[in-house]
C-alpha cells in the first residue's frame, strides 16, 4: 500500500485474519449494492466505511459514503476543510499525489436528518398546501431535529432514497452512533406506531371535525388531562399539536408503506452488514449481541473487522543483538534503548495475546449457516493516526487486498488509531 511511512516489518499476529491468499471484504465489495458499518462508538466504524469506500473506489467503483458525525481528522485525510450534508467528491488529482491508482469516485455526504425527513413530508404529502402546513408546523420542526430515534430512521430513509440513484454503484453508511447501535432497524416501526398511536387518536377526534380542538368530543377523563396541560402550555400549543397530527394522520397510509419498503430494503440480497469492533472485551460482548439481533431480524451477519489487534511475536532477539543492530544501522539513541526497545516488544506481544483471548468468543459468531459463514479481517496496529490518504489506503488494502498485493501493506504489529 503507498504510504509516506514505513514501519518496520514484524512478525505476523498468531490469528491474523488477514492472509496473503485472503481476499477479505473484497467479494462483498463486487456483489453488493449497499454495506452498513454496524458497531459501539470508538471502534473505528467511520474509518472502516472510508476505507471500504476506497477500497471500492480502486476497483472501479463509483462510491457514496454516507456518515453521521465524521471526525474531523477524518475529513481531512480526504483533503476536506469538513463534511456538509451536499455530496462532494474527492477530487483524482488528491489520489494520485498519493500515489494510489483510483480508477472509480468517492463521494462523501454527511447526513442532514431534519432536510430528509422534509423530503419525505413533501414526498408522501397530498398537496403542496398540506406539505407547507405540515413543515411549517412548530411540533414538526421539534420532531425533524431533536425527537429520539428520529437520526436512525432518517438515516435509513435517506439510504433507502440513494441506493436506486444510478449515480453509484456502492452506497456506504456508518450507522449513527446511538447506545444501541442497531436503533435502526426497529427505527420504522417505531415511527409508525408513534403515528398510530392512542394519543394519536385522541387528537384526531377532537380536531377533524371542525378543524379545531374540540375537547367535547373527547371522553371526560380525557379532555380533563388535555385542559390540565394546556393551562401548562397554553392553548395554542395544543392546537398545533392537535394540527400536526392530524395532518400527519392523513399521511399514515403512505408512511406505513416507505417504512415496510425501508424495512424490507434493509433484509434485501443486495445489503451487507458489516460489524466493526475491537478486542476489547465490552467492545466484542457487543458486537456479540449487534450479531443476535441481526440474526432475530433474518439479516445477515457477513463479515466481522476487528481494529486495533496487537501482534503476538515469537523468539525475540537479545538486548546485545538489538544494540548490535541499532549500532549497524547508525542509530545514535540513548544509553539503554536496546533494553527499553526489547521490554516494549514484550508488552506488545502480551497485549496479542491478550487480544486472542477475548477474541476466542467471536469464534462462534463466524459460523452463519444462513450464508455460509463471515468473513472476519483483523486490522493490526498501526503506531501513527490516520490523517492522510494515504494512511486510509493502508487499511483499505488490509480490508480488502487489491489483486496481487494481499498482505503486502498489512503490516503486522501495527494497528488503526483512528476512532469513530
Amino acid at each position: 500500500m503507498p504510504g509516506p511511512l514505513a514501519p518496520p516489518r514484524n512478525s505476523p499476529p498468531a490469528d491474523a485474519s488477514v492472509q496473503a491468499d485472503h481476499a477479505g471484504l473484497a467479494p462483498l465489495l463486487a456483489s453488493r449494492r449497499v454495506i452498513l458499518c454496524v458497531g459501539c462508538g470508538g471502534v473505528g466504524k467511520t474509518t472502516t466505511t472510508a476505507a471500504l469506500g476506497l477500497a471500492a473506489a480502486r476497483r472501479g467503483k463509483r462510491v457514496l459514503c454516507l456518515t453521521i458525525d465524521p471526525a474531523r481528522r477524518l475529513s481531512q485525510s480526504l483533503g476536506l476543510e469538513e463534511m456538509t450534508t451536499e455530496a462532494q467528491t474527492i477530487e483524482p488529482a488528491r489520489f494520485a499525489r498519493a500515489g494510489i491508482e483510483v480508477r472509480g469516485s468517492m463521494t462523501v455526504m454527511m447526513l442532514d436528518t431534519k432536510s430528509t425527513f422534509d423530503s419525505l413530508v413533501a414526498s408522501l404529502a397530498p398537496s403542496p398546501e398540506q406539505r407547507d402546513r405540515i413543515l411549517g408546523n412548530v411540533l414538526y420542526k421539534y420532531i425533524s431535529t431533536s425527537l429520539a430515534g428520529t437520526q436512525e430512521y432518517m438515516a435509513m430513509e435517506k439510504l433507502y432514497a440513494v441506493r436506486s440513484d444510478p449515480s453509484y454503484d456502492l452506497v456506504l453508511l456508518d450507522t449513527p452512533p446511538t447506545a444501541n447501535a442497531l436503533d435502526f432497524l426497529d427505527a420504522p416501526e417505531r415511527l409508525v406506531g408513534a403515528i398510530d398511536g392512542a394519543a394519536t387518536r385522541w387528537f384526531v377526534q377532537a380536531f377533524q371535525s371542525s378543524g379545531k380542538l374540540s375537547l367535547n368530543l373527547l371522553a371526560r377523563s380525557t379532555a380533563a388531562v388535555l385542559r390540565g396541560i394546556g393551562k401548562l402550555t397554553g392553548s395554542g400549543f395544543l392546537e398545533q399539536i392537535a394540527a400536526f397530527i392530524s395532518e400527519m394522520n392523513a399521511l399514515f397510509g403512505g408512511w406505513k408503506q416507505r417504512a415496510d419498503e425501508v424495512a424490507s430494503a434493509l433484509r434485501g440480497p443486495d445489503v451487507a452488514y458489516v460489524l466493526v469492533t475491537t478486542p476489547d472485551p465490552l467492545c466484542v460482548r457487543e458486537v456479540l449481541y449487534f450479531a443476535d439481533r441481526l440474526r432475530e431480524q433474518q439479516m445477515r451477519r457477513d463479515a466481522f473487522v476487528v481494529n486495533r489487534v496487537h501482534p503476538v511475536y515469537g523468539a525475540l532477539p537479545g538486548v546485545d543483538e538489538i544494540a548490535a543492530a541499532l549500532d549497524g544501522n547508525g542509530l545514535a539513541l540513548a544509553p539503554g534503548a536496546a533494553a527499553r526497545l526489547l521490554q516494549a516488544a514484550k508488552d506488545e506481544s502480551r497485549m496479542g495475546k491478550l487480544d486472542q483471548l477475548n477474541l476466542i468468543a467471536l469464534e462462534a459468531a463466524l459460523e452463519d449457516e444462513q450464508s455460509g459463514g463471515s468473513v472476519r479481517v483483523d486490522v493490526p496496529a498501526f503506531p501513527y493516526d490516520i490523517h492522510d490518504v494515504a494512511g486510509l489506503a493502508r487499511i483499505a488494502d488490509v480490508l480488502a487486498p487489491l489483486p496481487g498485493a494481499a498482505g503486502q501493506s498489512a503490516i503486522p504489529g501495527e494497528i488503526s488509531s483512528a476512532r469513530s
